[in-house]
Parts: C-alpha cells; sequence; structure tokens
C-alpha cells in the first residue's frame, strides 16, 4: 500500500529525492515517516511529517541537509536528500499511522502500522 522510490548509487556531496505513493488509502490525515536501516545497525528515524500543518522533525543526524515534504493531491511523501555521505547509505522505509485528529510527528517504528517495502540508497565516497 505504500510504494516507496528513488533510490540508487550516488556519489558523496550528491542528492537523491526519495518517494513514498500510496494506494487504497487517503493519507491526508496520515502521520507520515521516513526510517532508515544500515546493515547490521536496527532501523532509525529519519524524519516525520504531521497530517494537515505539515510539521516536521528530523533527526539531528540529517538535520539541515534532508527534507520531508507531502502533496496531498498526489497522495504522495517525500524525503530531498543533499550532502549525502556515506553514513546515509541504507535501506530507506517510509511508513503511515493514521493521526487524525492529533497532530505530532511520531519517531518511533512500533508508532507506524503502515510500511513501504524499502529503497536502497548507497553513497559512495
Amino acid at each position: 500500500q505504500l510504494q516507496a522510490s528513488g533510490g540508487g548509487l550516488v556519489q558523496a556531496g550528491g542528492s537523491l529525492r526519495l518517494s513514498c505513493a500510496a494506494s487504497g488509502r487517503t493519507l491526508s490525515t496520515y502521520a507520515m515517516g521516513w526510517f532508515r536501516q544500515a546493515p547490521g545497525k536496527e532501523r532509525e528515524f529519519v524524519a516525520g511529517i504531521t497530517w494537515g500543518v505539515s510539521k516536521t522533525l528530523y533527526a539531528d543526524s540529517v538535520k539541515g541537509r534532508f527534507a520531508i515534504s507531502r502533496d496531498n493531491a498526489k497522495n504522495t511523501v517525500y524525503l530531498q536528500m543533499d550532502s549525502l555521505n556515506s553514513e546515509d547509505t541504507a535501506v530507506y522505509y517510509c511508513a503511515a499511522r493514521s493521526s487524525y485528529p492529533i497532530v505530532k510527528v511520531y519517531q518511533g517504528p512500533h508508532e507506524y502500522d503502515i510500511w513501504g517495502q524499502g529503497t536502497l540508497v548507497t553513497v559512495s565516497s
């Protein structure tokens, strides 16, 4: 129901934009998040966005480099990633949870109940 795309191989310092498109449901009242998981590591929060006013929150490691946004008309959430470095190499997952009427960014993987399949981002140094 969530389809993540846009991953690939990029050189350090480069940019990628990930997309997460939903089918079968409308995301306008869902809180959305991006997570990533590197080999041998736990899944970690990267960025999140609320429904409605689209308040955002970022992990310290990506703050100032990544930007999450949503286009409710296209039922899609994006993650713009700039100034990529080797530590950003991971499988990136988008996630959703129904949130209305609560306006909140959820940071824990357990707080989301709908997940995309993941898209691999590899940053070469």
